[in-house]
């Protein structure tokens, strides 16, 4: 969790974000919505909540306890014969008793294993606390990303309306075949279909935000177009994985599920030890009966001393508990291993997928623009009679199919860098901070490429 510090920070640059237009939304406004309304980290951190109480429930086992207690009865006595001769006996009572744990391993035990418990719910919310992250910003660059694939649809659409209408003049005055118009109407036709599918996948993401923070999404900011995204920090990989083996919220789950079980062999072996309590009880009692006048003033009587208790034989089942933890802690412990593995592999996987990510916007930057450079020409040589419709169309699919992939490969680079930091359990509400640094509210000629909102 972020520290006060950290806190002003972020409260700073929120108030700086706020000098955005109204109605754009950025990463850290709607990050900050989601940490307010989402239910699944709220049920997280009532579950952390209710997981601590367990500590004081397992102190107040050793603590002492006094309880009192009082009574009244009427006894009736008759003769068998005749039942005409009666005695009627009263009698009260109360009795004050503190008992007081003195040597009770078992007890101990459970209190320890209890405060694993509270450590391991701390954990179980940090690590909600980075899935919600993830979440949001996944959802977040799901809907930038399906934008930007409906606007390049919408300009490719353009552009072989262009050319359609360019195929069906040449057909009109002679200079080419009706195949030019069909070969136009054909990829305009599927570009009709993409069209719809992207409007539908760009609902579906916005109904994907709308879930964590209960509202719809408004204009959200968007990459700034040309931005040069981070690289991993450091830039070298084995500092990643050592780091993801130590500090993984994973294996530190894993680490505490272990330990909860070696706590929970103590307590079961405890059913073979002694027990020693302190026992002070006192009281008094007055009976009035008929035979004798018993008027006279109440005795109060007092004592106090030890009880040891000592099991002997139980049947056998606390072996078998003893036996059954036993197996549970080896596969606790596997599990311990098997997280760190998973660890490891997964901060291969995402710092891998971060370095080969910015290679790969590289490379499609650059053929972006041969892409660019290659429609130009073949619109040139199309219009001069060197190249044909099909090779224009070629062009134009070629340059929006990049734009697209290279959209999707920012975000995903994105993506993968907040999933490695995640992965070695250091993702925090200033990665958020910084991720938010590189958008800008989208602009004028774009925001009406969302039909939805």
């Amino acid at each position: 969790m972020p520290n006060a510090s950290l806190r002003a920070g972020i409260a700073a640059l929120a108030i700086i974000a706020g000098a955005l237009p109204a109605h754009a939304q950025d990463l850290l406004q709607i990050w900050q919505a989601a940490l307010q309304r989402d239910p699944i980290h709220a049920a997280t951190r009532s579950a952390r909540n209710a997981d601590q109480e367990l500590v004081p429930q397992a102190r107040a086992q050793l603590m002492p306890r006094v309880s009192a207690a009082a009574s009244g009865e009427v006894t009736d006595l008759r003769r068998i014969s005749g039942l005409d001769q009666s005695y009627r006996d009263r009698g009260a009572g109360w009795d004050l008793l503190l008992t007081q744990p003195v040597v009770d391993l078992g007890k101990w035990d459970q209190l320890k294993q209890t405060e694993y418990v509270a450590r391991s719910a701390e954990v179980a919310l940090r690590r909600s606390y980075q899935d919600l992250i993830l979440r949001v910003s996944q959802a977040y660059f799901d809907i930038l990303a399906a934008q930007d694939t409906l606007r390049a649809l919408r300009a490719e659409k353009s552009a072989i309306s262009t050319q359609l209408k360019a195929a069906q003049r040449g057909f009109e005055l002679g200079s080419a075949t009706i195949a030019d118009t069909y070969e136009a109407q054909a990829r305009l036709d599927l570009i009709n279909a993409s069209e719809l599918q992207a409007q539908n996948a760009l609902q579906v993401s916005q109904d994907q935000l709308a879930k964590i923070i209960n509202d719809r999404p408004g204009k959200l900011a968007e990459l700034r177009p040309g931005t040069v995204l981070p690289g991993p920090m450091p830039n070298k990989l084995q500092s990643w994985t050592e780091q993801s083996a130590q500090a993984s919220l994973e294996v530190a789950l894993a680490q505490l599920t272990a330990k909860i079980v070696e706590k929970q062999i103590d307590i079961a072996k405890s059913g073979h030890y002694p027990t020693l309590q302190l026992l002070a009880q006192t009281g008094s009692s007055s009976n009035r009966g008929l035979f004798r006048d018993s008027s006279g003033p109440r005795a109060l009587e007092s004592s106090i001393g030890l009880q040891l208790l000592i099991p002997i034989y139980s049947g056998g089942g606390i072996s078998s508990q003893v036996r059954e933890q036993t197996s549970r802690l080896q596969q606790a412990r596997y599990n311990v291993e098997a997280a760190k593995r998973q660890a490891i592999q997964s901060t291969q996987q995402y710092f891998s997928g971060v370095t080969s990510g910015l290679a790969q916007i590289s490379a499609l930057s650059a053929a972006e623009k041969s892409s660019l450079a290659s429609l130009k020409a073949n619109e040139t040589g199309y219009q001069i009679g060197v190249r044909v419709n099909i090779d224009v169309l070629n062009a134009q699919q070629q340059l929006y199919q990049t734009q697209r992939n290279l959209s999707r490969a920012r975000y995903d680079t994105l993506m993968n860098s907040l999933k490695l930091k995640a992965s070695s359990g250091i993702l925090g509400e200033a990665d958020i901070v910084a991720i938010n640094q590189l958008l800008a509210p989208a602009p004028p000629s774009t925001r009406s490429t969302n039909p939805v909102q």
